[in-house]
């Protein structure tokens, strides 16, 4: 960072970072972020994190969405892919809490930093990282809900989100 520069709040996940950290234009105001996760996050939905003039966003007024996911693995983990698993998992902004068993994963994230694509996405990774098809093992079991629904109607616009 320049010495004339001072860090900025990252609307995601509110860490203080350097203005030219993972930067990106939005609305004619420059935003800069602490991870790719959290400058995708702001992308998927920006007005869940900035709002409108005269509205404020769920994040601006300080709102977190809980959200719980459980996956059953068809295979056992073992204690060192037990661990492998959850440092990943826990290096992810958003994490609020894991348990991880040798056949079960059990996570919970606040839906405003992660999204369950990310943290999918993160799982894929580390399948790769483990070799031997544990990717493709993988049996999701999370609950049937759809979680971009639940957020676009969360983000704060001129118009409402449902029909009449």
């Amino acid at each position: 960072m320049n010495q004339n520069e001072d860090p900025v709040k990252d609307p995601v996940c509110e860490m203080m970072v350097n203005p030219q950290d993972n930067v990106i234009e939005y609305q004619k105001m420059s935003f800069a972020f602490c991870s790719k996760q959290c400058q995708e996050r702001f992308l998927a939905n920006p007005h869940l994190y900035i709002g409108i003039p005269g509205i404020k966003a769920p994040k601006q007024e300080g709102r977190e969405v809980i959200k719980r996911r459980r996956m059953h693995l068809s295979h056992t983990l073992s204690p060192d892919e037990i661990t492998l698993v959850s440092e990943a998992l826990r290096a992810m902004m958003g994490i609020k809490d894991l348990a991880i068993t040798q056949d079960t994963v059990e996570i919970t994230y606040d839906l405003l930093q992660a999204t369950l694509k990310q943290i999918e996405d993160k799982l894929i990774e580390i399948g790769i990282q483990l070799g031997g098809g544990w990717t493709e093992r993988l049996q999701r079991a999370f609950l049937q809900e759809s979680e971009e629904l639940q957020v676009e109607s969360m983000e704060v616009t001129t118009t409402p989100h449902y029909r009449v």
